[in-house]
């Protein structure tokens, strides 16, 4: 989910619920592509999300206002790879920053301006996850190093990671599509 700024927000801009629509103008389908295996044995971010085409904005910008937005718990997303469902729950079902926790945590020390987009995050479902809490205790006993090497051996196998000719498709919407931002197609091409 991406929100969009509406106007600019200087550093320090106070947001309350009263005012959010006034600095949110709308929201767009995003899909926050990772390339986990440059991510992953670097345990850094920024290259493994950064390549041209990585995230996918719209179809669709959808401009809403203060009635409409209060609805944003009401949107549902789906994701499909091939076919398959592979996500699908309220956008605001696991969200850390719910839009208004979002835009005043950035303004404390970032300025925002119109057109800026926010990625919100991704709910459970992508091609990795965190292990369950016993898992990780367990985990948290093991070396380092032996950690990582078992993390990747198990990684090699997973069969959910992307391939070239997959198909991505994700939607958000009210499940009565009373606001609807439309569906998003990618198709996944190697780069190599």
């Amino acid at each position: 989910m991406g929100l969009v700024v509406g106007k600019h927000l200087p550093v320090g801009t106070r947001i309350s619920e009263g005012t959010l629509s006034d600095y949110l103008a709308g929201l767009v389908v995003t899909n926050d592509v990772s390339a986990r295996d440059v991510q992953l044995p670097s345990s850094q971010y920024y290259e493994g999300k950064s390549y041209p085409t990585f995230t996918p904005v719209g179809p669709l910008l959808v401009l809403l206002d203060a009635d409409e937005l209060k609805r944003f718990g009401d949107l549902r997303l789906k994701l499909w790879v091939n076919g398959e469902l592979r996500q699908n729950m309220p956008v605001a079902g696991d969200m850390i920053y719910q839009p208004l926790e979002a835009l005043q945590s950035l303004a404390r020390f970032q300025r925002l301006d119109a057109g800026d987009l926010i990625l919100t995050g991704t709910p459970v479902g992508t091609a990795i996850s965190a292990p369950p809490k016993a898992v990780q205790t367990l985990v948290s006993l093991i070396p380092e190093e032996t950690k990582w090497k078992l993390f990747f051996q198990g990684q090699s196998r997973n069969p959910k990671y992307l391939k070239d000719g997959d198909v991505i498709e994700a939607t958000v919407a009210t499940d009565g599509g009373a606001i609807d931002l439309g569906r998003q197609r990618t198709v996944v091409r190697d780069a190599g």
